[in-house]
């Protein structure tokens, strides 16, 4: 009756940035990237590939997230940007606007901020001039 649609997010982290680290500045990942420190800076996946990232419970990011596929139970203050599915786990705070193309919400989970919700393939808004003569 219920069908539960598959995510295309990678199964793998290749990528830590442990307890007790502060990473001061913006970081770059391909893959899989788990967060359980502190990030001062963007978070973002490389070219707009394909990527994870998770954030866990005692993490905190203070910048902008781009990227494909997240798991949040941590804070984070800046707006985020998911291209596929955003999952913002019982622990999640976010401070920032939120734009996603699927959302999965649990219980406790707290967003200050607006939630926008993207089609793949959606445009830009584009503004269209009348040209003179006439």
């Amino acid at each position: 009756m219920w069908e539960r649609k598959k995510h295309s997010a990678l199964k793998r982290i290749d990528s830590l940035i442990g307890a007790g680290t502060v990473v001061h500045g913006d970081v770059s990942f391909t893959g899989g990237l788990r967060i359980d420190g502190q990030v001062q800076g963007n978070v973002i996946a490389v070219d707009g590939e394909p990527g994870t990232l998770v954030v866990s419970e005692q993490a905190r990011i203070d910048g902008e997230i781009r990227v494909s596929h997240v798991v949040i139970n941590g804070t984070v203050n800046g707006p985020i940007a998911v291209n596929d599915h955003l999952e913002l786990q019982a622990k999640a705070r976010v401070v920032g606007d939120v734009s996603y193309r699927t959302l999965e919400m649990h219980v406790g989970a707290v967003v200050q901020g607006r939630l926008t919700h993207t089609e793949p393939g959606s445009a830009s808004v584009v503004e269209l001039k009348r040209v003179g003569g006439g």
